[in-house]
């Protein structure tokens, strides 16, 4: 008897560090929630793949219990077929031609400020067109990602970082010829090459900047549902990382798409009033002008907008239905890095790169932009 009242209270003791253990470790365990329109469950998951590793972990580390519409869209054709084809003729288009761009304007500069920020959007557009390859063979393997969370953190700052720079630059370029054609006496007197490398200098500045979150948080787990890594598709937004990257994707969104958006439809407005209200004839570059507009808003309206409206759901705390459109905008957004290079030709050569203005005097100079 005396043994069994010794032996009571031990296996209590027992029992209740046992309950404790189990409780500590189901707090522990991640709960987690979608990031970029990839919807999981609040169901008890086993947590998340570690850094630098490119399969299933050891300790099978997962992201589970993803939507049907996630599911669908990972192994739909759209995410595995349609979006890498257009990424690799984007590839194949876009890099010879900026190549090309980069060469005349390097060889055969007219006006240093212009080729300055037709440089910088070239530089843009080639990294842009870089990471797009790396994009195009993880759709093509199913969106499997098998580089390691270092090459996938690089490839998706490269992605956005670009995409932001090139939005902005092509702002900054409307700006340059809102000047020119709205203000050109003011234009005139501006120290270009200046205010040009101050410009150029802060668009690689808010380009560093921009690609700050993607490469501070992890960017690949492990999904056990579909048995394999995705990178950037699927990511909880429990931890306060990811909840930082959802904020400063959101600002993002709206400083480098939406707002370049705007400041190119308002010079391209004002800049047809004023050719419209010209005596010469300026038809032919208001056509390439108009063309190059339309094709602007088709590549970023869709893609800014989305961006944003994703977004604002997912801060929100709402579904992930607007990710697979979202992401066919950014795909079809990417296309205006090899169609710069043609727009940068036909603008040239459609106004030969110079417009004329009569003075208070009754004399014309010509102003380039």
């Amino acid at each position: 008897m005396r043994k069994l009242f010794i032996l009571l209270p031990l296996f209590a003791l027992f029992i209740h560090g046992t309950l404790q253990k189990n409780e500590k470790r189901k707090a522990a365990i991640i709960q987690p929630r979608v990031f970029l329109g990839i919807r999981a469950t609040e169901s008890v998951v086993h947590g998340t793949q570690t850094p630098n590793s490119t399969g299933p972990p050891s300790l099978q580390q997962s992201l589970q219990q993803l939507s049907d519409t996630a599911v669908g869209y990972l192994n739909g054709r759209l995410s595995t077929t349609v979006i890498p084809v257009i990424y690799l003729l984007a590839v194949i288009v876009g890099i010879p031609t900026n190549i090309i761009i980069l060469c005349l304007l390097a060889t055969k500069i007219r006006k240093v400020s212009s080729a300055i920020l037709y440089c910088s959007l070239a530089t843009f557009d080639l990294f842009l067109l870089v990471s797009l390859f790396f994009k195009a063979h993880y759709h093509l393997l199913g969106n499997d990602w098998v580089l390691g969370e270092a090459a996938c953190k690089a490839v998706t700052a490269c992605f956005y970082g670009n995409l932001y720079g090139s939005a902005l630059t092509l702002a900054c370029i409307a700006v340059k010829r809102y000047m020119a054609v709205v203000h050109p006496f003011m234009y005139k007197t501006l120290p270009k090459k200046r205010c040009t490398a101050w410009v150029v200098l802060a668009l690689w500045l808010a380009f560093a900047a921009s690609i700050v979150p993607e490469l501070l948080v992890q960017q690949t787990f492990w999904v056990s549902q579909l048995n394999r890594t995705t990178c950037h598709d699927v990511m909880p937004l429990t931890s306060d990382s990811h909840k930082f990257l959802l904020f400063c994707t959101l600002t993002l969104a709206v400083l480098c798409l939406l707002v370049p958006m705007v400041v190119t439809t308002v010079c391209f407005i004002k800049i047809l009033c004023v050719l419209n209200r010209s005596h010469y004839d300026w038809a032919m570059y208001i056509k390439s002008s108009s063309l190059v507009f339309t094709i602007f808003l088709v590549c970023f309206l869709p893609a800014g907008v989305l961006h944003f409206l994703h977004y604002v759901q997912l801060s929100a705390g709402g579904a992930d239905g607007l990710y697979k459109y979202f992401n066919l905008a950014v795909c079809l957004c990417c296309l205006h890095a090899c169609l710069d290079p043609f727009f940068f030709i036909l603008m040239s050569k459609s106004a030969g790169s110079k417009m004329h203005f009569l003075t208070f005097k009754g004399k014309n100079f010509s102003v380039s932009f």
